[in-house]
């Protein structure tokens, strides 16, 4: 009798099937404990600290005490900077791979190339920041300055995401609309990016949480150890929260004296990013259930 289809056949599979879901299942459960227990710890010993002084003063007494609303608000505007120039190009850039390049030698190598420098330090950026914007284009030390350099470390995050949800598309969603007489952009704008509309926000996410986070490139291009003004144009220096943890866990005389502080600061980077998560979050259960997005 074949051992296939014999009487033990079902039970061998169910356990073969068993063993192939642990050994898939205990490494993204060691991961999920793994977050869990990072938040956990981040809350325990940062929320302590929270408070509405803690989110609106500036830092005071050598940063022991005062607040980190310097940092927020360099947070902010250095994120939205680097959206507001990375978004637009690596959506139409994204648009033009998936949707206009042709399937050519120089378009292939545009693509390795985008791959190739989502792999690049962050610190490299900094640098070549600092030699075009800084430098090159006399923008100084400051907020655009920092803004554009992490633009540019978003744009192959953004790039390769926006093609590849573009891609996934069916091409009937194009022919149907190019068949009832659309030019290729109406088919694209209308029954294209609406349907991709998550993917593409998928990849702006990261981006944002890259931004968020990243300390070499603003280290070179604008940010400043400790300033009690906030930023008066975007060609202002700026405080920052990674570069303000950074200081206070490593650099400060008194690492014992603001630990707290530090631990508080991490907790409003984690929610930082788990705000724009959440937003868009909503915004892409919205589209998934009305499905009207018009771009």
């Amino acid at each position: 009798m074949n051992r296939a289809t014999g009487p033990g056949a079902i039970p061998r599979r169910r356990f073969g099937s068993s063993i192939g879901f642990a050994v898939l299942a205990v490494p993204l459960f060691a991961f999920i404990a793994f977050v869990l227990l990072l938040v956990g710890y981040l809350v325990a010993n940062g929320i302590g600290v929270l408070s509405w002084e803690f989110l609106s003063k500036p830092p005071t007494a050598g940063m022991t005490e005062g607040g980190i609303l310097p940092c927020i608000i360099g947070t902010v505007l250095v994120t939205f900077v680097s959206l507001a120039f990375s978004v637009p190009v690596g959506v139409f850039s994204g648009i033009y791979l998936a949707e206009y390049a042709p399937n050519n030698l120089l378009t292939r190598a545009i693509r390795s190339s985008v791959r190739s420098l989502a792999g690049v330090p962050s610190i490299v950026y900094g640098l070549f920041g600092v030699a075009l914007f800084v430098n090159a284009m006399n923008l100084g030390m400051s907020v655009l300055a920092s803004g554009l350099t992490l633009g540019l470390v978003n744009l192959p995050w953004i790039i390769a995401t926006c093609e590849e949800a573009i891609s996934a598309i069916p091409s009937s969603f194009r022919e149907g609309a190019l068949a009832l007489g659309s030019t290729k952009w109406e088919a694209i704008r209308r029954n294209v990016l609406p349907y991709a509309f998550p993917g593409i926000l998928t990849g702006v996410l990261l981006a944002v949480a890259r931004t968020a986070g990243e300390t070499a490139p603003i280290l070179f291009t604008g940010v400043t150890y400790y300033t009690r003004q906030l930023p008066n144009s975007l060609l202002s220096r700026f405080m920052a929260l990674p570069y303000h943890l950074f200081t206070l866990a490593t650099q400060h005389d008194k690492i014992a004296e603001v630990r707290p502080v530090a631990f508080g600061t991490a907790l409003v980077l984690v929610l930082f990013v788990l705000l724009f998560d959440a937003l868009a979050f909503v915004i892409r259960m919205r589209v998934a259930r009305t499905n009207t997005w018009q771009v």
